[in-house]
């Protein structure tokens, strides 16, 4: 278990302040213990602390993309090699920026599945998604089984 420092527990207390009378409604897989205060805590912490990371991030590479585009055609010359070059470094720019916002956007939904007590709650059928799938993947909605039916769908 990580320590929380007093100022990410104040902090986590004003993000979530009905998160002591939550944390007793998160459920449980059956042969898991409830959740605890500390628990919750220490996962709010770490996608608070991942927001704020990947914010930064997501601002630098949407300024370094902009760059790149603006500047896609500077150099390049006439070989088509160096225009390849460039889109292809352009194409895995915008990868990695489109990548960082799902991210940023599953963190933010994990964190308001906090704030609503409805976190732990697989989304497609109101069942424990469990706590060490949880605690592994913070931001996952849904529980293994349905996690496994909606990939066997969609394959």
């Amino acid at each position: 278990m990580t320590k929380i420092s007093t100022a990410t527990r104040a902090a986590i207390k004003q993000e979530f302040p009905n998160l002591t009378r939550d944390v007793k409604k998160f459920p449980v897989r059956d042969g898991e213990e409830p959740w605890t205060l500390r628990e919750a805590e220490e996962l709010a912490a770490l996608l608070l602390e991942d927001k704020e990371r990947l914010e930064r991030e997501l601002h630098v590479a949407d300024r370094e993309l902009s760059d790149l585009l603006r500047n896609s055609g500077d150099g390049a010359g006439d070989d088509q090699a160096d225009y390849g070059s460039s889109a292809l470094e352009r194409e895995q720019e915008l990868t990695l920026v489109n990548n960082m916002r799902d991210l940023l956007d599953q963190t933010n939904h994990a964190l308001d599945r906090i704030r609503k007590g409805t976190y732990a709650t697989c989304e497609l059928t109101d069942l424990p998604i469990g706590k060490a799938r949880l605690q592994a993947f913070p931001r996952a909605t849904l529980s293994v089984e349905a996690k496994a039916r909606e990939e066997r769908r969609g394959a």
